[in-house]
Parts: C-alpha cells; structure tokens; sequence
C-alpha cells in the first residue's frame, strides 16, 4: 500500500533522480507509487527544491479576499497612481477615505500581503557595508592623514575654485592645499578621481606614503548610489599602493577634525582679500602660505609651536615614493585580499545584467529580476553571483582592476622622454601637465 510522502522522503526521491535512478526504481523500495515519485521529481526538476513542500488544506482565495471588491481595486488603483505609497500610507489613506467609513478595514500586515500578490511592491534592497580598518588612535606622523574638499568659491581671474586640503593627523602638519578649478563663471563639476589622485601624487612624492588617509563620504571615495557599496576606481588605487582608506560616520565631521578646521584657516590665510592673476599664482601663494602655517604659526594643540617645529619627525617619509615608481609599487594582490572579505547585493535587469563598480556584468535573461549576493574568489580573480536561494551560481572575471585601469592618466606618461599639448589647454590637459611636472624633467 503507498503510503503519504513527508518533506523529507521528496528530497530523497529528488536526491536518487539526480543520481539516474528511475522513477520505478525509487518507488520500489519504500512502496511508494511510481505516479508519486514521477510527480515530485518533476516539480523538483522544473521548480526547485523549494517546490517540494506541499501546500494542504483548502486553496487560498487571495489577500484581502474577505473584504469588497471595491476596497481591493482602490487599494491597487492609489499604488498605480502612487507608486511611492507604502502600507502605511495605503492604511492611513483607507482611514481617512469616507467611502470606506464605518467599515472593516484591513490591518498593515494584510495590506503587505496584498502587494505582494499584485507584485507592486518594491524590492527591498540589502545592506552590506565596505570592510574597512579600525580607526586606530595615531602614535606617529604620517601613519594617518586626513583630505577633503573645500566648498566652492570664486576667485577673479581664476574660476571657481574648490581647495582639496590635506592634513596629518598627529602632527597637524599641513599636507597640501590644492587649487582644483570646477568651473569659470559657475561650478559645472565636482572634484573627479584625477583631480584627487593628482594632490596625492604631489603629496606622496613630498612627504611620502601614508599608512591611511581618512575621508568622507563623497562619490569618489564611496559609492553613495546603493545600499551595498562597491570600492571604487580611487580606493583601489590606494590599496594597491598599500594606503588604507578609512571613511569616517556619516554625519560625523568630527571624524576628520584636523582637516576640516583647516578649510577655515586656508581661507583666512590664502583666499580672503586677495586678489590673483591667475593660477599659477594662487598655487604660489597657496604654497607659500603651507611653508608659513607649517613652520611659523604657533599651534594651540602642539603647545603654541608650529607643526613641523613641535614634530620634526614629520619630514621624515615612511614610505617612499615617486611617480615614476608607481607602476611597479601598486600590489593588486592586496586588492584582491580586500575583495575576499566584502559581500555585495545586486538586483538583476530586465535584461540580465547588474552593475558593480561602473562596471556591467552580464548574468543572462535567465536570471533578470533576480536578488544576487556578489562573493570575490581570490584564486581565480572572478566574482561569485548567487540566488537568493543558492541553487544557482556563476562566476565572472573581476572587471577595471589592472595597473594600467588604476593608474589612470598617469599611466601613459612614466615612459615618455617627451610631453606636449596643443594649445589653448583645458583644465584636463593643464593637470596633466601638472603631472609630468613631477616626473623630474618632462616638458
């Protein structure tokens, strides 16, 4: 006689069809009928798994069956027309209509199951944070520095202007002001990745390389566009040069207290009042005014001395570093070891690709509207994309981490005996210049 099927007899005849047994052949031992293994093998086959559980009892009629058709069809009709509208709304709107007065009303829960079975509701997005240091208190110059950006301001005869600032942490030494051009008679841009790695590279190639920089939350150190961040072009950059990146709270400036009390005394000191006839003199200037706040304005924290006569030892480089270098100090294996620890998730399209990095990875149509987890194995450099219920899986190599993709415009120009740009230059081509500047030299 056959006997009922529990849960765990269906995964035994899935398991023995996925080892070639046939359907006669899986039925024959426990007694089952043959009709009943060829019935779950199939759903296993065509559904999963997870279609192994049976659903006994009555069929349901639907979410909010037991309330009028009138109340079901307004319920879709508002999420149609508002489709920022959540349960809470939709209860509260229920609440406060008057058709609906005096009537049983729905509960939130019953609402949320309601939108799920018209399939309106939003997907929940899962959260994942970038792996990153603990923020250590600092025992020597240079071990961490601090950069962020000014707000903008025009400066006649130059642009509009936003100071990239560059502080170390122990010694309150002033790293860099950088002049960085967003626009002429207003901002069109923000500070890019060139415009940063450009301070850094001068900054580096003066005071060498530090073991951290901390930052805000800014597009270009953090990807502020999902719930689930992926690093992006600069923070590998700095990885593979062996400099930790350490994002401070958002919300937080107090998380980099030394450089954002300095916007306001390079303002005061190199800004206010002045008057430049063009960049090359507010970069001068600018310079001029480091030497004086680093050697001959009196520090109230350093005990009313200057930074670099309080700490000397900040002159002192860790890590050396010249432009010309670069190519052969960036370690991509260290980019790999910080993949290995991160966790990402990703919807996928309609046409079966998801973003990461700036960067399309093509899943196939097969897997659009999927929730993915993202993995990095480390031994073969690929990212791992899984199912929300890890039945599925697929492997793609790891997209824009070479030398070449993380050093930029730098890239092409180590190996040049010779550089010139056609006039007039763009702010591009000027900063590239700035560039090669630095290689001792190039023209």
């Amino acid at each position: 006689m056959a006997r009922m099927t529990s849960l765990q007899d269906r995964a035994t005849i899935d398991q023995l069809a996925q080892l070639g047994y046939t359907d006669s052949q899986i039925a024959a031992e426990p007694g089952w009928k043959t009709r009943t293994v060829r019935k779950w093998r199939r759903r296993a086959q065509q559904n999963g798994r997870k279609s192994l559980a049976s659903k006994m009892g009555r069929p349901p009629a639907g979410a909010l069956s037991s309330y009028p058709v009138r109340l079901r069809e307004t319920l879709r009709a508002w999420r149609d027309a508002h489709p920022g509208w959540g349960p809470k709304t939709l209860c509260a709107e229920l609440e406060a209509d008057e058709q609906f007065e005096g009537q049983r009303l729905p509960g939130l829960s019953s609402i949320v199951a309601f939108l799920k079975e018209q399939e309106v509701t939003r997907p929940y997005e899962r959260h994942s944070d970038l792996p990153q240091p603990t923020r250590q208190t600092t025992s020597a110059p240079h071990e961490e520095w601090e950069m962020d950006s000014r707000g903008q301001e025009w400066v006649p005869d130059v642009g509009v202007v936003t100071l990239i600032n560059l502080s170390d942490d122990l010694s309150k030494a002033k790293i860099r002001s950088y002049p960085c051009v967003v626009g002429q008679k207003r901002a069109t841009r923000r500070p890019r990745t060139e415009d940063y790695q450009l301070v850094l590279r001068l900054s580096f190639t003066e005071w060498g390389l530090p073991d951290r920089i901390g930052v805000d939350h800014d597009s270009v150190f953090y990807d502020n566009t999902c719930k689930s961040p992926f690093p992006t072009r600069f923070h590998f950059w700095l990885l593979a040069l062996g400099v930790d990146l350490v994002f401070g709270r958002p919300g937080q400036p107090t998380d980099q207290a030394t450089v954002e009390r300095s916007h306001q005394t390079w303002a005061w000191q190199a800004l206010e009042g002045q008057i430049f006839s063009g960049w090359d003199q507010l970069h001068a200037y600018l310079e001029q005014r480091r030497h004086f706040l680093n050697y001959r304005l009196p520090c109230s924290t350093l005990g009313e001395l200057p930074p670099l006569v309080a700490c000397p030892a900040a002159l002192q480089p860790r890590r050396l570093y010249r432009p010309e270098w670069e190519k052969e100090l960036l370690d991509l294996t260290r980019v790999y070891a910080y993949l290995a620890k991160g966790q990402w998730f990703r919807q996928v399209s309609q046409v079966g690709t998801v973003s990461l990095g700036q960067r399309t990875y093509g899943l196939g149509v097969a897997w659009k509207g999927e929730q993915v987890d993202v993995t990095f194995d480390p031994e073969d450099k690929h990212l791992v994309f899984r199912s929300a219920d890890g039945e599925r899986e697929t492997r793609l190599p790891l997209k824009g981490v070479s030398v070449t993709s993380l050093m930029g415009e730098m890239g092409p120009l180590v190996n040049l005996d010779h550089f010139q740009l056609a006039l007039p230059f763009t702010w591009d081509e000027w900063r590239v210049t700035r560039l090669c500047r630095t290689l001792g030299g190039t023209t």
